[in-house]
């Protein structure tokens, strides 16, 4: 399992579906359903956490404050800055396992760069900009798509306060599949794509989709908006249905079988302080050339 070495960010123990985390100073207690085991609980900041995110049994639920929490605060990974705060459906904007994948696209893009390659790259379901913070300090131009407003909008956040906002990169409120759509009759195309696509969506008419029943789908449109020699796929999923090698043979079906390279999968997580042991926390495949 590959897993994320962070010191802003810490994983300190996990017990009884839930998961006791320190994000910069503040510590946040939030549920995890996959945490079946029970621990001794021993560390006291069980007890003294800055805020708990309680599960409501109709669904949803609502945090619940211990101590004044800021509106948002900054932790940082390296070079880069991500503002976070306690929101809606426990989250809090960062998903700190994904930065065993940030560092590999960086790596991926530095020495493309150091061959006198320039780097498009394109991210998918961009979220609030993690994956598209590193390339862009990596020395990448970014294309990021999200079909949220708000989460276009943190991202822009993320890279002012990562100092990224001069960099080469748009921020485009869209559908990622019209946008694709969109690129193949363009002609655009990209070096590297990231998709970090939801378990579940909506399409252009309403309907309900499972990623599993349109995954296929969503990777081969991706196929001829890739350039001629590109550099990354990288394919990410939380859903519980997928398996790491179940994507990897997908990718391998589609991407490899164009452009050859290799494929890798994995799950991804964190390190747990007081075990040290590590969760599971998602499931990334990999092709690279």
């Amino acid at each position: 399992m590959r897993k994320a070495i962070w010191k802003d960010y810490e994983l300190i123990d996990t017990s009884m579906g839930e998961k006791l985390e320190r994000w910069g100073d503040m510590i946040l207690i939030r549920p995890d359903p996959q945490i079946i085991w029970e621990s001794d609980k021993k560390n006291p900041l069980w007890r003294k956490a800055d805020a708990r995110y309680n599960r409501s049994n109709t669904g949803g639920g609502q945090w619940q404050c211990y101590n004044k929490i800021p509106a948002a605060w900054k932790i940082s990974y390296g070079d880069l800055n991500f503002r976070v705060k306690t929101m809606g459906f426990k989250h809090t904007g960062i998903f700190p396992e994904q930065a065993v994948n940030w560092d590999f696209t960086a790596e991926k893009i530095r020495k493309a760069k150091a061959e006198g390659r320039d780097v498009k790259v394109l991210n998918l379901f961009g979220y609030t900009g993690a994956a598209t913070l590193a390339c862009l300090n990596a020395g990448a131009s970014v294309t990021h798509v999200d079909a949220s407003k708000g989460m276009v909008a943190w991202a822009k956040e993320n890279a002012e306060v990562s100092n990224l906002s001069d960099k080469p990169v748009r921020w485009l409120v869209d559908d990622c599949v019209k946008f694709v759509q969109r690129e193949q009759r363009r002609g655009n195309t990209y070096d590297g794509i990231i998709m970090d696509p939801p378990s579940y969506g909506r399409g252009p008419g309403g309907e309900v989709w499972k990623l599993e029943e349109q995954l296929f789908g969503l990777v081969n449109m991706c196929m001829p908006i890739m350039s001629e020699d590109p550099l990354f796929f990288i394919l990410n999923s939380y859903t519980t249905g997928l398996s790491p090698s179940v994507m990897e043979y997908l990718i391998g079906t589609i991407i490899k079988k164009k452009f050859g390279g290799r494929i890798s999968s994995d799950e991804i997580g964190l390190p747990v302080t007081e075990t040290g042991l590590v969760l599971p926390c998602g499931s990334t495949a990999i092709w690279e050339k």
